[in-house]
């Protein structure tokens, strides 16, 4: 039996957050099975806090020689990830992609030929990017309904983020082109489930059934899982059945962990279907907003102890935590000296910089 201390450091560890790395942000990127990238700094966040050294331009410079691409993945949302896996992953999942547009626009195309928008679709993107407002326009200058038939080819189509969208500092709408197109290679041929899988679980494990469903989106794993030789397997404190890799690392649950600030929509929040490993269900209903906003938060004993934005105005920057309950003095001793240095990291032009403290959430 797994302690909740022990999932969570289990989840830390593999999540590099135990200690900083010195992996390369392509090895980290590569490690964690992508970075969720709704918000398009996140990613910069999360690498730097578990990244030794990681520099702004180490990330952008993936982006602009195309080693690393931003798409639609896991759960249907925009993940960063290496250009090896996006043609690996992408055809993975694409029956959840077609499961949602099914639920969600198909009845607005019905009786569309769908071969045909397609290849017109792909060559107008690969023409040139394109925002899915500019899509919709020269769909809807064919065919009755633009707007669904440019989510028709999200769908279907491998449609990547082109920079400058993605890179730190940079304004600018998210314009689409072909995987193909921009990596000059093909798509794999989708059997990369169970590769999938054990990469998940080296990551994010140990895991339940449904935990590995709520971090793809995908159904119908427990038949991938059962085919899988050498698992390990444990079970949590409510006797759900964990799967493991052999060589997953299990730290002492009493492993010291610094202080943490994570960043909007970090999958170490998001890839699991019960978060008490690193978060309460109460603490849960204050990061994830009704509007779908995943708040950056702070990790305290490595667990979901508050959250934190950077307020910037002239030539000033303050870093304002709010946290869930009282800190004990070295608690904010450790999370303003942390502070700083992502104030250094993230807003280095600003001669004025602070670590603030609001009054613990009610």
């Amino acid at each position: 039996m797994l302690s909740r201390r022990a999932l969570n450091r289990a989840l830390l560890e593999r999540q590099l957050l135990l200690r900083r790395h010195g992996k390369t942000a392509l090895e980290a990127i590569e490690h964690l099975v992508g970075m969720q990238s709704q918000a398009p700094t996140s990613p910069y966040v999360g690498l730097w806090t578990r990244l030794q050294d990681f520099e702004k331009d180490d990330l952008a410079r993936l982006l602009n020689d195309r080693s690393a691409v931003r798409l639609a993945l896991m759960r249907s949302t925009i993940h960063l990830v290496s250009a090896r896996d996006c043609l690996e992953l992408r055809p993975v999942v694409q029956p959840l992609l077609d499961r949602l547009f099914r639920t969600g626009y198909g009845r607005r195309v019905a009786g569309v030929d769908q071969e045909e928008v397609l290849a017109f679709g792909r060559k107008l993107v690969e023409d040139g990017p394109l925002t899915f407002h500019e899509l919709a326009a020269l769909l809807g200058e064919r065919w009755e309904d633009g707007q669904a038939l440019s989510q028709l080819l999200r769908a279907k189509l491998p449609l990547v983020q082109v920079p400058p969208r993605g890179i730190w500092g940079a304004v600018s709408q998210a314009r689409h082109t072909t995987a193909e197109s921009w990596l000059e290679r093909p798509l794999g041929d989708g059997s990369a489930i169970e590769t999938m899988v054990l990469r998940y679980l080296a990551a994010f494990g140990p895991a339940s059934i449904r935990d590995m469903q709520a971090w793809s989106g995908l159904t119908g794993l427990r038949e991938v899982v059962r085919g899988l030789p050498g698992l390990r397997t444990d079970r949590d404190e409510a006797g759900v059945e964990l799967f493991d890799v052999p060589d997953g690392p299990l730290p002492d649950p009493d492993t010291e962990v610094p202080a943490r600030f994570v960043g909007e929509f970090d999958n170490l929040l998001l890839s699991h279907a019960d978060r008490a490993r690193v978060m309460t269900e109460e603490h849960r209903k204050a990061v994830f907003t009704v509007n779908g906003i995943i708040r950056a938060t702070i990790l305290v004993d490595g667990f979901v102890a508050g959250t934190w934005k950077i307020v910037e105005r002239g030539d000033t920057a303050a870093l304002e935590i709010t946290p869930f309950s009282a800190l004990t003095p070295a608690t904010r001793d450790a999370l303003a000296e942390e502070g700083m240095n992502l104030l250094a990291f993230a807003a280095p032009g600003k001669s004025d910089q602070d670590v603030r403290f609001s009054p613990a959430a009610p």
